[in-house]
């Protein structure tokens, strides 16, 4: 197995892979931005799986289990510049810009972009740091996320819903699920739940919530 990461910063890095197949399973503790240079991924989420190839870009949701597989395609190595959108340096950066709180349910959907030129830009621009010898500038890294986090803004009105998100794991979207449990109640013909499941559902929502 030969794979190697390159560390531009501790939140930007460029991987290489060129065996036959890596597969891993994770929860990432930060957004994550990949650009594929070259090979394919497929990601598995719950019930949903992803395949992205050569030029793709995708945003990976932090604190969600995916499984993860790696490999060549075409001769080429498996090899993609990824960038670490940390909770910290986002907090930062909304604590300065105006945004729309929204209070929405968030999927842990994976977010693709289909090589935008913008954030093609952004990405590839970062390809010739590589090559520098010594510590990379810090005030430089921070200008490039930034960069690709406005870029993200401006393609998707809502990725704000995600970014901004700054709830710790587990955390129960209360609303969400007191909506599903209504609509139950509303549509028993229609909904997959029992009526005795709702009505215990509704005991230990009481009794969690509401002591």
């Amino acid at each position: 197995m030969d794979f190697q990461i390159q560390y531009l910063t501790p939140d930007i890095k460029i991987s290489s892979y060129d065996d036959k197949l890596f597969k891993t399973e994770t929860v990432f503790e930060y957004h994550m931005l990949v650009w594929f240079i070259s090979g394919e991924t497929k990601i598995i989420q719950a019930d949903k799986t992803y395949l992205f190839k050569a030029g793709d870009i995708f945003l990976i949701p932090r604190n969600h289990l995916a499984t993860i597989i790696n490999y060549p395609k075409d001769g080429l190595p498996h090899k993609a510049v990824v960038m670490h959108l940390t909770t910290e340096r986002l907090k930062n950066f909304y604590s300065s810009v105006d945004y729309e709180r929204k209070n929405r349910y968030q999927e842990s959907i994976i977010h693709s972009f289909s090589s935008h030129p913008l954030l093609n830009s952004c990405l590839a621009s970062l390809i010739p740091y590589f090559e520098i010898e010594g510590p990379f500038p810090e005030n430089i890294a921070h200008l490039k996320i930034t960069e690709a986090i406005s870029i993200l803004r401006e393609i998707d009105p809502d990725i704000d819903t995600l970014l901004a998100d700054f709830d710790e794991p587990g955390k129960v979207d209360l609303i969400h699920f007191m909506e599903k449990i209504i609509c139950s109640i509303c549509h028993w013909n229609a909904s997959d739940i029992s009526q005795e499941e709702v009505y215990l559902l509704l005991i230990v929502i009481s009794e969690r919530f509401f002591k």
